[in-house]
């Protein structure tokens, strides 16, 4: 059994910190928030994990320096917005070649770097892997079964990582494909919001359909420029991802899309669904990569008016039905 720690308190940390040790091994969990720190101690549960018991052996700590050293496995569960400064806090800790974890999700504005690239920035020292797929922290925290995928540079890293969490309720796929991973993990978000927006607007299951299908292709046709795998993007860090971010009330990115839909603002919905919307952050960083990569991705560009410009979802809606028309799949050839 592996000594690990979950850099970050947040419901998907909170989630793998339990899962990893049920299975056996020794977990520290940190936390940037003395407040926290605090009441995860006094409570022993997570507040957005309710009826979720943290185990009284469990150490939850501030320090991030013993965090850091102690571990023979990190595993970075912070949202995306700070993934860059909680790894630069760390580097004078992150021994040479130590294995860091990167399971959130989410792609830099500012650099459109991915998270993966940040931390390799920020920690050139570290051996840097990710870990996606389709697993609300509500249902994997409850043991409830679930598959992901771990990508690395190396099988023998991806192996590595593959055992320490593969049990019988979360069932684990190496990948060589980092850069697939994590856009898909990105990306769904977007998406995300725009299904959630139509649920506010009381579409139905047809709309939440194309929206998935279509959504799906954009992200493909961004990958795909950027250097993914066409197998990863259909694959539990793609398409299973997508899924069950737009099906799931445990979605925070649907949530906040329904709000919008329903008329509030971008600043009213993250403030009522009380969590960081990691779709919000995204979806500027994507829209700047479509036109970077010189990809069509309709469905992004009309989130982002209806995010950033004071658009009415409505009329996002309306923008995106009314476009010119087009073929489906333009590279299957017409009979002979």
């Amino acid at each position: 059994m592996a000594k690990i720690s979950i850099i970050g308190s947040g419901t998907w940390g909170m989630a793998l910190s339990l899962l990893l040790y049920k299975k056996g091994h020794t977990v520290k969990v940190w936390s940037a928030i003395p407040d926290e720190v605090e009441m995860l101690k006094r409570e022993r549960e997570h507040k957005n994990l309710p009826g979720v018991p943290i185990p009284a052996d469990m150490e939850i700590t501030g320090d991030l320096e013993a965090c850091v050293k102690s571990a023979e496995l990190l595993v970075l569960s912070v949202p995306s917005v700070f993934t860059r400064q909680t790894a630069r806090k760390m580097k004078p800790y992150v021994a040479e070649g130590q294995i860091i974890v990167n399971v959130a999700k989410g792609i830099e504005e500012e650099t459109l770097m991915t998270l993966s690239e940040q931390i390799e920035e920020e920690l050139p020292q570290a051996n840097v892997a990710v870990l996606s797929g389709p697993s609300h922290a509500e249902e994997v925290g409850r043991g409830i079964p679930t598959t992901c995928v771990v990508g690395a540079r190396d099988k023998e890293t991806a192996e590595y990582i593959q055992n320490i969490f593969m049990c019988s309720v979360f069932r684990v796929y190496t990948s060589p494909d980092i850069m697939g991973i994590e856009l898909g993990g990105s990306l769904k978000n977007v998406i995300a919001l725009a299904a959630g927006v139509a649920d506010g607007l009381g579409y139905g299951d047809n709309t939440k359909a194309a929206l998935i299908t279509r959504g799906m292709a954009e992200i493909t046709r961004l990958a795909l420029k950027m250097g993914a795998r066409m197998e990863t993007l259909y694959g539990l860090s793609g398409v299973g991802d997508l899924i069950v971010t737009c099906a799931s009330m445990h979605s925070r990115n649907r949530r906040a899309g329904i709000l919008m839909g329903q008329g509030k603002t971008m600043e009213e919905a993250m403030k009522e669904v009380q969590m960081v919307v990691e779709g919000v952050y995204s979806a500027k960083a994507a829209a700047a990569l479509a036109d970077k990569y010189g990809v069509e991705m309709p469905i992004t560009k009309e989130i982002n008016k209806v995010l950033f410009d004071g658009m009415k979802a409505s009329e996002a809606v309306e923008n995106l039905m009314l476009r010119d028309k087009g073929i489906e799949h333009p590279n299957i050839p017409w009979g002979e």
